[in-house]
């Protein structure tokens, strides 16, 4: 069933991967420049792979246990993301690419938590489908 809580999570979790990422700096350099996503490929790949595996799960509502497996590996996904934002923003010596850091930098904190939540409702949804079933 697509009008379930957990597609209203993954697609704000695929919003917020694959359009938020537009609107919100990664961070600022030294000379003042704003450094979106789209400027480094990396971080893009990541981003867009994110908001396509969540779209992905939502249209596999009929498996739900490759559903659950796909919001784990996209958590996974993030949290590599993430990983890689904070390896670069404390690994560099005296601030020499990221002066000031933005609120992009959180993107996957926010993507986790919707994803986390959708992966509980699956969870929710498969032991209520288990439990019915026992009883025939």
């Amino acid at each position: 069933m697509i009008q379930r809580i957990q597609t209203l999570y993954l697609l704000l979790a695929a919003g917020i991967s694959g359009g938020l990422i537009f609107v919100f700096h990664l961070w600022t350099n030294a000379q003042d420049v704003q450094i979106f996503a789209q400027d480094d490929y990396l971080y893009l790949c990541l981003f867009l792979a994110s908001a396509f595996l969540s779209l992905i799960s939502i249209c596999s509502f009929k498996n739900r246990k490759s559903q659950f497996v796909m919001g784990r590996l996209n958590i996974i996904l993030n949290f590599i993301l993430l990983g890689i934002f904070v390896y670069q923003s404390l690994n560099l010596s005296g601030e020499t690419n990221v002066s000031e850091k933005g609120i992009g930098i959180l993107l996957p904190i926010f993507s986790i938590v919707c994803l986390v939540l959708a992966n509980k409702a699956i969870k929710k949804d498969e032991d209520l489908v288990k439990s019915v079933d026992r009883l025939r």
